[in-house]
């Protein structure tokens, strides 16, 4: 069975992004991105919701006819080409990038996509989005990228659960600049 890996850099108090939208916060250096593109390898789709969706498309269909963009960004935009892609939202009907799902179909749409052939797939930032997958327990690897830094403010990775979700740690990695990988799975025994 595929599973849901979910990707993404917080902050030492458990922010995604400042009060602003702002990421300027992550520490993104060549070990981190030797991390991320390991997943090109286990993964043959990415998931988004809609605004991290919005971003991405801007960003990465523009990156093979930049002539600046560093190897890391060649690297992820050539996956994202074989890649299917999901959007996940409720204002979207089409796009010419990504399959949709609405939002109101989460748990019969993903529990069908993962008992299809094919690698992992791979849900990128996307913290909204997130938080309604781990209420439906769809999410089956956590690997999140703790940045040296607090905040204080802004928007927080984890809101209110209807219910507990253990969760079992199966890699620790400490990357230089001081990024810290906590990898879990959820805790069955519980």
């Amino acid at each position: 069975m595929r599973k849901i890996i979910f990707l993404i850099h917080v902050t030492l108090d458990g922010y995604v992004a400042g009060t602003n939208g702002e990421m300027d916060w992550i520490e993104y250096n060549d070990e981190v991105a030797a991390h991320s593109e390991a997943f090109h390898a286990i993964t043959d789709t990415a998931i988004y919701g809609r605004k991290t969706f919005e971003m991405m498309k801007g960003y990465w269909t523009t990156v093979s006819d930049n002539p600046n963009a560093d190897e890391y960004d060649k690297k992820h935009a050539t996956w994202l080409q074989s890649a299917s892609k999901i959007a996940v939202s409720t204002t979207m009907q089409v796009d010419d990038w990504a399959n949709i799902i609405i939002g109101d179909d989460l748990q019969d749409r993903f529990t069908a996509l993962k008992q299809q052939d094919g690698k992992d797939m791979w849900l990128l930032g996307s913290p909204t989005l997130a938080q309604s997958m781990m209420r439906l327990n769809l999410i089956d690897e956590y690997r999140i990228l703790v940045n040296p830094v607090i905040l204080g403010s802004g928007q927080r990775l984890f809101a209110e659960m209807e219910h507990q979700l253990d969760l079992r740690l199966i890699e620790p990695k400490t990357f230089s600049g001081g990024v810290v990988l906590l990898c879990y799975v959820p805790d069955d025994d519980e």
